[in-house]
């Protein structure tokens, strides 16, 4: 069903419209070891999405997929607009504003506890992808990395800056690995995650994405 969907659509069949940036990542504490093997700063992805093709504007599942290019290879994050109160931390929220916050909806098993992780702006991005992109490029932009327990409070551990905008084929062939990394420590678990890496999966070969897509040289 997915690749039908994916294939009369043209395209993804989630989070079909978006804008990708190179990026600038750095990361610090025990996280940092899990994400990239240590802390310090590293080439990214950026790209923001309408989960649906709602109006611009209207309020979505906005969605935020970092990429780190390492030597070993790329590790991606993907979030979903979400709530930052412990009760909202696994729940999708609509929302306006690309500034998020994003969550990971899924928690990640780390060090043997179970870890949600967020992403939100230090200001207001836009409520289109045409908005996001014009503040990108005269003023920058800079998303903060936090983490948190099934209670505790949110922690930074990192931040993206924004680079330059990448063209919309380069875009469209970006396909994102929602396991984050094969053989990482820091990677989201149970029957949700299965379907959702299955989802990707059947997408991505409806629409060509080949497996070497998943690091931009």
């Amino acid at each position: 069903m997915s690749n039908r969907l994916a294939r009369w659509r043209g395209g993804r069949l989630l989070h079909p419209r978006g804008i990708s940036f190179t990026g600038d990542v750095e990361l610090s504490g025990p996280l940092a070891d899990g994400l990239a093997g240590g802390s310090g700063r590293y080439p990214g992805t950026v790209r923001l999405s309408r989960g649906t093709p709602t109006p611009e504007g209207w309020p979505d599942l906005l969605g935020l997929a970092v990429r780190l290019h390492l030597a070993g290879g790329p590790f991606d994050l993907l979030l979903s607009s979400t709530g930052r109160p412990p009760l909202l931390r696994h729940l999708p929220v609509p929302r306006r504003d690309f500034a998020g916050p994003y969550g990971s909806l899924l928690a990640y098993r780390f060090d043997g506890r179970r870890t949600y992780l967020l992403a939100c702006a230090d200001g207001p991005l836009g409520s289109s992808l045409d908005e996001v992109a014009d503040l990108a490029a005269r003023a920058g932009a800079r998303l903060n990395l936090l983490a948190a327990g099934v209670r505790g409070p949110w922690r930074t551990f990192g931040h993206v800056v924004f680079g330059t905008r990448l063209p919309a084929e380069t875009d469209a062939a970006l396909a994102f690995d929602p396991a984050g990394r094969h053989g990482s420590e820091l990677r989201p678990r149970g029957l949700l995650q299965w379907l959702r890496v299955n989802s990707y999966a059947s997408s991505q070969r409806a629409r060509g994405a080949a497996e070497d897509q998943t690091r931009l040289s």
